[in-house]
């Protein structure tokens, strides 16, 4: 006999407005608690000294999580010159004091040199994995951390405001997966000739999720798993509105369900959402007209 799932069934992304002083983790256990719901997860950490974007993935949408993962992300953060951290953030010791402060003019010129394709050595008290350990972990032990520099895109940055009394500049950034900001502060402060480090950081947007489609976790607590929370969830296709939608029969829908594959040739190659009418079936790739699941939704 099949063992019954502890909790209530919500399909569905709830963006979340993480505020500062909470793991992402710990935004999870809440909202688990909170809604009830069987499975939750979240697309992408956001560190406890971050606040903003942080979507939720609930039930199959969690299924769809490297597609948010994956996603462009575009964030707010503050770098201080003149002083550097073991973590390029307000939460690490101080390795270096008594920097430069830079001219606004110094910082403008460099940013282009940011911008395309780059190369960026994570923190080192990042996630990434060391002989099988994380970095951070590494890193609190006393352990000395060297990682290699990796190509990221950073598809826009901008500086939006510098105050040369405080020794800081604020700046809006739009980038790829895998982008480390704290290593963007920390390397434009070499290039100017000083040291920084992120005093603050928020999260505007990932993939579709923006801050118009957040709910902060004070007005969850408020709405606990009732009729009005659901107006938050948004549905699994959101994360894949950028893939291309294909409609299939009940028979087609039959043999994805039973793991079988669709010999399509006319249909476009590539990653696909098949539905079945109004619901998603699965996320499947296309390959010389061969369609195979990826992702089969039990909706």
């Amino acid at each position: 006999m099949a063992r019954r799932k502890k909790g209530i069934k919500v399909d569905g992304w709830l963006v979340i407005d993480k505020p500062l002083g909470i793991t992402s983790s710990g935004v999870v256990g809440k909202v688990k608690f909170l809604t009830k719901a069987q499975k939750v997860g979240h697309g992408g950490t956001l560190d406890p000294l971050a606040s903003g974007i942080l979507p939720i993935g609930l039930g199959e949408a969690t299924k769809t999580m490297p597609f948010i993962v994956d996603a462009s992300k575009e964030y707010a953060f503050t770098v201080k010159f003149g002083t550097a951290t073991d973590s390029d953030d307000l939460e690490g010791e101080i390795i270096e004091s008594g920097g430069r402060i830079p001219l606004e003019n110094e910082i403008l010129e460099v940013l282009p040199r940011f911008t395309g394709t780059i190369e960026q050595i994570p923190p080192a008290y990042s996630a990434i994995k060391v002989d099988g350990q994380r970095a951070y972990k590494l890193a609190r032990d006393g352990e000395e951390v060297e990682l290699k520099s990796r190509p990221v895109e950073i598809q826009e940055l901008s500086l939006t405001s510098f105050d040369a009394d405080k020794g800081e500049a604020a700046f809006h950034v739009r980038c790829g997966k895998g982008t480390y900001v704290r290593s963007l502060a920390r390397d434009i402060a070499r290039t100017v000739g000083s040291c920084g480090h992120v005093v603050a950081l928020r999260r505007l947007r990932v993939g579709p999720f923006g801050l118009k489609d957040a709910i902060s976790l004070e007005k969850l607590e408020e709405l606990g798993h009732s009729a009005p929370a659901q107006d938050y969830v948004s549905p699994i296709t959101t994360a894949l509105d950028d893939i291309p939608a294909v409609a299939v029969t009940d028979e087609e829908a039959k043999r994805i369900r039973c793991g079988m594959t669709l010999l399509k040739p006319e249909i476009k190659q590539g990653t696909l959402v098949l539905m079945d009418g109004d619901v998603p079936l699965a996320v499947a790739e296309n390959t010389n007209g061969t369609i195979r699941s990826l992702r089969v939704f039990n909706m």
